[in-house]
């Protein structure tokens, strides 16, 4: 891997992580068509997720110092925390081993832009829900799919916070803070790999690149997906997987 591709894949996962568009799968994708071992880059995808993780930490700073006087809220993101933390622990490396192959990031893909088309259509009209037990759970059992190589974290968290009738900004806050730990934890069951040598990291210099990277331009898209839902709803972004997902079957 160059310097140039490291810092490429390091804007894509700033970009992927939170538009709903999965940064998983993109990076799979994109590190397919380099020619790169997929299989190898590991431990260097749980660095560009780290960037994105602190992404979240400077941007939602306020929330997230709120969170320790807002018992209730932070109950809820621990709570919802829990499908994901069972799911990675008992089925995680089946699901690597299984889905994390271009053509079938691609299938899943496609079934995200199907998902956000049905939520659109399914979200109640009514007067807009808060986040409660029940809907943090439903949120929580979503993220817990996106374990898997091609579907998205905040996409699907944000979805389901649509069919339980939130608005999407309010979904898509309560998806960034639910990261919060999942990313967390993920990033350092990989760094244990990686110190005992179950997973590799490439030269620090292409660490350094990605992370930097990765971490500019995912405050650059939170920034611009908070706004962007205020107006606007997930169809082009449907659209947008639809293309990427049959040109990845076809090409794949």
């Amino acid at each position: 891997m160059t310097l140039l591709q490291a810092l490429f894949l390091g804007i894509v996962q700033g970009i992927a992580e939170f538009l709903p568009i999965s940064s998983s799968g993109h990076l799979i994708l994109i590190e397919s068509i380099f020619g790169l071992e997929v299989e190898t880059l590991k431990g260097f995808d749980v660095v560009l997720h780290l960037g994105t993780l602190l992404a979240i930490f400077v941007y939602f700073w306020k929330d997230i110092v709120g969170l320790l006087k807002n018992f209730k809220l932070a109950s809820f993101i621990v709570l919802a925390t829990i499908p994901a933390v069972i799911v990675g622990l008992t089925m995680e490396d089946w699901l690597d081993a299984t889905f994390r192959d271009p053509k079938a990031v691609a299938s899943m893909l496609l079934c995200l832009a199907f998902y956000f088309t049905l939520a659109e259509r399914l979200a109640p009209k009514k007067k807009p829900n808060k986040v409660t037990l029940k809907n943090s759970i439903g949120m929580g059992l979503a993220q817990a799919m996106a374990l898997i190589p091609g579907i998205s974290r905040s996409g699907s968290v944000i979805g389901a916070g649509l069919l339980f009738g939130l608005k999407r900004e309010d979904a898509a806050k309560f998806s960034f803070l639910l990261g919060i730990p999942a990313i967390a934890g993920a990033s350092l069951l990989t760094g244990i790999k990686v110190y005992t040598g179950e997973a590799t990291l490439p030269e620090w210099d292409l660490v350094v690149v990605g992370f930097i990277s990765s971490l500019i331009v995912g405050y650059l898209s939170v920034s611009f997906l908070m706004k962007f839902l205020k107006n606007h709803t997930l169809k082009g972004f449907s659209i947008y997987l639809a293309i990427v997902a049959v040109i990845g079957l076809l090409v794949g």
